[in-house]
């Protein structure tokens, strides 16, 4: 018998009530398997990737599964703690982009703001700390998360997705690099919440401990490649929306005019990571069906690949010569299981793939 409490174990089974799959909206694949190359085998799931302009390869091991090594730069093929030296304490880090000013920027949500969460900047050219800064609490307090985020062509503004996983009140925080100042904007709205979807990755039914339905709100963000429009979605939905950014930079837009001037844009899948490229297509990660999908200028979804091996495809980056990074956490396979699981289900994959596109490396 539980020994939660009755008001408990009512939230718990409505928490549970009326959720159904979302069908599947994959089509044909538009590459075969075999456009598939792996980059690394890694002994824990990663979270997400970065690539620059020369090629070096940026990534996070997925802060969930409690890693030892947080942040990591892959060097002949050896996974390397980055920075060197040792010099830099991250707890939960789990996204990273590179701006075009030649930063890597980590986004540490700080164990869902019980700790610290932070944006730090590295130059690349020296791996020395240029940036950073302290959310303060009325920004990202327990329990928020920082998840993902993206950086502005000039380099001055930073757009993060909040998930809030706990208590299901995303919002997106807007940071103002030269002003040092972040804001938290359209929270609650119920645009960047969850919907009623059950989440279920290939053999799982995707439960916290079996109580709770894993539903998360805001986390596919993206920006287009002129920075002006900032592309958002939860992962738990099947809408995307996309905002001017401008209205986003401007302090003085009223919280009503912002929140009208979220545009419905386009269907989704259930979706992870997001990117863009040159021609204005959106980029998504399926964890539903191992799948990589865009959504052009015309508002439709096609499917680019689909493959088994796409356990989870999870965070998305253009490096160099038209490759697209793909990072697979394998997150049905350990999320809320033991310790164990984690080296059954090794090793994890980083992924690379020609979509035949164009676009600026790190995104």
């Amino acid at each position: 018998m539980s020994t939660l409490p009755l008001a408990a174990t009512v939230l718990l089974l409505a928490a549970g009530c009326g959720l159904q799959r979302l069908e599947d909206r994959t089509t044909a694949p538009l590459l075969p398997p075999t456009a598939l190359e792996v980059v690394a085998d890694l002994e824990y799931p990663p979270g997400n990737v970065a690539v620059s302009a020369e090629g070096r390869i940026f990534f996070t091991y997925h802060p969930d599964v409690s890693p030892p090594v947080n942040v990591l730069e892959l060097r002949g093929g050896t996974p390397v703690r980055y920075p060197p030296g040792n010099l830099v304490a991250f707890e939960t880090v789990l996204s990273l982009r590179i701006d075009r000013q030649g930063r890597l920027w980590t986004l540490d949500h700080g164990r869902f703001g019980w700790g610290q969460p932070r944006l730090t900047a590295f130059d690349l050219a020296s791996d020395r700390v240029v940036h950073v800064f302290d959310f303060p609490r009325a920004v990202a307090g327990f329990p928020s998360m920082l998840n993902d985020f993206q950086v502005s062509p000039d380099g001055r503004w930073i757009y993060i997705a909040e998930s809030s996983p706990l208590w299901n009140r995303p919002a997106l925080v807007v940071y103002d690099v030269e002003r040092r100042a972040s804001r938290r904007l359209l929270d609650g709205h119920p645009a960047l919440a969850p919907a009623n979807y059950l989440l279920q990755a290939p053999g799982r039914e995707m439960w916290i401990y079996g109580l709770l339905p894993l539903r998360i709100g805001l986390d596919s963000i993206a920006l287009d490649r002129a920075g002006e429009w900032l592309y958002l979605g939860p992962l738990s939905g099947d809408r995307l929306y996309r905002v001017p950014a401008a209205l986003l930079q401007d302090a003085s837009v009223p919280a009503s005019v912002l929140a009208s001037r979220l545009e419905d844009w386009a269907p989704k899948t259930i979706s992870d990571g997001l990117t863009t490229d040159d021609d204005g297509r959106v980029y998504l990660t399926d964890p539903e069906h191992s799948a990589i999908l865009t959504i052009g200028p015309e508002r439709m979804l096609t499917t680019l690949l689909r493959d088994s091996r796409l356990r989870w495809p999870d965070g998305l980056s253009f490096g160099p010569d038209g490759w697209l990074y793909v990072t697979c956490s394998a997150l049905h396979q350990v999320l809320f299981r033991s310790a164990s699981a984690r080296a059954q289900h090794a090793p994890y994959q980083i992924y690379r793939f020609r979509p035949g596109a164009t676009a600026a490396p790190g995104h």
